[in-house]
């Protein structure tokens, strides 16, 4: 073994192109959290530039651009352009973001469903309730679609800002929510802002979405006939008077996710092997192909669009829109204006109010059998933040207003971001002041998490060290070959002599595409385990991870001091074939392809696997086991 625990740097390698630091959704979160400073400072550039030169600020987004294919054009300002065109891409990424979570997250229980749909509904319908009582009888009321979304970026981005170690299954609920808000509001944006319908257009599009249905159903999986069909579809809509950015989402609604399957995974190692025995372009094209096909179009889509949307389309639009020549007399005037105050009062009561009412309701009403993943406190405190719309909101009040109108509702806007932002914080701080096992309680809650782990652990059955009644189970799908499997043996040795009540789980799961001697050293493991001596053969073999051909097997069982006759007969008649057999089929029940890959109390651990990462895992675990007796 060459690494050890002391390391700075935190063990996250795994066999078999499983590497990745982070699961899409921690990735997802990590990028809108990095993108939420360079959206604050698009909004205060836009600020600045229009309050020290607001002629050349609105002259350049007003901007005429032209896309012109013979006597076919279609003319927008450049404002436009932002919100109708680049705008379609990040509504794309929210849709992919939406299906991954469908497929493979949170909402892949569908029991879950229920409880962010009613939250993310309950945290529109209530605002909307406010924004119309404020301007009941005013023109301005046609604006309330302004007064109900959530800015996702922002909120997520805020949310770390403001409250410091949150659990992560906040972040993971608040982020179904505004999946749900997002698609409530591009269908409102859709219905009731879309002006002057043209049903020969609309009919168009339809029918081309329809063929896009057909294809994705008959298996075409070439990116540039959907990039060349979903164009055709914007412009339908274009034309047919209907806002067109609702076709972003729905083709991310429709690009499925899914989990590397180990046999494209040993299908791209044997084009690469190909492609290494005879490097020719053929073979490196094939096996370019294949390391692409082992990962699900959502993944792949994601990794290429979400940092341009977070970093790029989502600033500029900020810059493009925000922008409010602020004085004395516009102050005054905006906050006696209805429309100001109907936002303000909308997003900073009426969200915190529809979502944690929605949520208790839903958890009362099916008498605690459907309950939020987090506690009250941290409700609370996440429909507080939810209190910033920024994108979809400034959006819908272009579409809505003009003029003055428009710059008090970008106002209400900004000043409900901010304001809503400040209360989080106070919320957070104070339950942060709480006992410990009442802020624990408040934060994390009560529900039962989803367990990932598809085989339970049986003690009769599965190899253990620790307790065999431990509160905490930590299990490892692990490869003898494995080198990174080697580099996290002493961090699992470690873990369990800092904590006495944790009981570790050994799973075999051989990778004989990458390493040829993985399955004879689990045959070995086992024709030790028939006589009593499993853990001796386990730490001999990962301690000599380079010499597993048969003759170091035998030595290593004459140095546990086995009966060698009866291991060497054993190991030769493959007596532990099914026992091996029986972890890898476990495995891909769960969804493992590559190793090692850990799993504490059900729920699978994503990204490194250091002292420091394990342990919060395990501790989180253990508290949650506690607040569950």
């Amino acid at each position: 073994m060459t690494q050890r625990t002391e390391d700075a740097t935190p063990l996250s390698g795994r066999t078999a192109w499983a590497r990745g630091l982070r699961t899409p959704l921690q990735e997802f979160l990590r990028t809108e959290t990095g993108s939420a400073a360079v959206l604050l400072a698009a909004t205060l550039a836009a600020l600045i530039w229009a309050n020290v030169d607001s002629s050349s600020y609105e002259s350049l987004w007003r901007t005429q651009l032209s896309v012109r294919v013979g006597a076919w054009d279609v003319t927008q300002d450049l404002r436009h352009w932002v919100n109708s065109g680049l705008m379609t891409f990040f509504f794309f990424v929210v849709g992919l973001e939406a299906r991954r979570e469908f497929d493979l997250g949170e909402l892949r229980d569908r029991r879950r469903i229920a409880l962010p749909l009613v939250a993310g509904i309950g945290g529109m319908l209530v605002p909307v309730a406010i924004y119309l009582g404020v301007n009941a009888g005013e023109s301005s009321a046609l604006g309330w679609g302004a007064a109900m979304s959530t800015d996702t970026a922002f909120a997520l981005g805020m949310l770390a800002l403001v409250g410091s170690r949150l659990p992560a299954r906040l972040r993971v609920y608040l982020l179904t929510v505004t999946v749900v808000d997002d698609l409530v509001a591009l269908g409102v944006i859709t219905v009731f802002y879309s002006e002057h319908i043209k049903p020969p257009a609309l009919v168009a599009a339809l029918a081309v979405f329809g063929v896009i249905l057909l294809i994705r159903a008959r298996g075409v999986r070439h990116g540039l006939v959907y990039v060349l069909l979903g164009a055709a579809v914007w412009v339908a809509l274009f034309v047919s008077g209907v806002e067109p950015i609702i076709v972003g989402l729905a083709m991310g609604l429709l690009t499925y996710a899914s989990p590397a399957a180990r046999d494209d995974l040993e299908r791209a190692t044997d084009l690469f092997r190909l492609f290494r025995e005879q490097p020719t372009p053929e073979f490196a094209q094939s096996a370019r192909v294949g390391l692409v096909a082992a990962i699900s179009p959502n993944e792949r889509l994601q990794q290429l669009y979400h940092p341009w949307t977070s970093y790029l389309i989502v600033p500029l639009f900020a810059l493009s829109n925000a922008g409010i020549a602020i004085s004395g007399a516009f102050l005054s005037r905006a906050f006696t204006s209805p429309i100001t105050l109907g936002i303000l009062f909308a997003y900073l009561a009426g969200k915190p109010i529809g979502i944690l009412g929605s949520s208790w309701l839903v958890t009362r009403l099916t008498r605690g059998r459907v309950r939020p993943p987090v506690g009250w406190a941290a409700i609370a405190g996440g429909g507080t933040i939810a209190g910033i719309g920024f994108t979809v909101s400034l959006l819908i009040a272009t579409l809505a207003f003009e003029g003055t109108r428009l710059e008090e509702a970008k106002f209400g806007i900004l000043t409900a971001a901010l304001t809503a932002s400040v209360l989080a914080w106070v919320i957070f701080r104070a339950t942060a002041m709480l006992p410990k096992r009442l802020r624990i309680r408040a934060l994390l809650g009560t529900a039962e998490e989803i367990v990932d782990l598809a085989v339970p652990v049986d003690p009769d059955r599965d190899h253990i060290r620790g307790r065999r009644n431990a509160p905490v189970t930590l299990v490892e799908y692990a490869d003898f070959e494995c080198p990174y499997c080697g580099q996290a043996e002493p961090i699992v040795r470690e873990l369990l002599a800092d904590f006495g009540d944790v009981r570790y789980v050994w799973r075999h799961l051989p990778l004989t595409d990458v390493h040829p001697g993985a399955r004879l050293a689990a045959t070995a493991a086992e024709a030790a385990a028939a006589q009593g001596a499993f853990w001796e053969m386990h730490d001999l073999l990962l301690e000599h991870q380079g010499d597993l051909r048969l003759r170091d097997l035998i030595g290593y069982a004459r140095q546990a001091g086995l009966d060698v006759e009866r291991f060497r007969a054993d190991v030769r008649d493959d007596v532990g074939a099914a026992r091996v057999a029986e972890d890898v089929e476990s495995a891909d029940l769960s969804g493992v392809s590559g190793t090692p890959t850990f799993f504490v109390n059900g729920r699978r651990h994503h990204g490194a696997y250091d002292i420091a990462t394990l342990t919060a895992a395990v501790k989180s675990a253990h508290i949650r086991a506690a607040l569950s007796r």
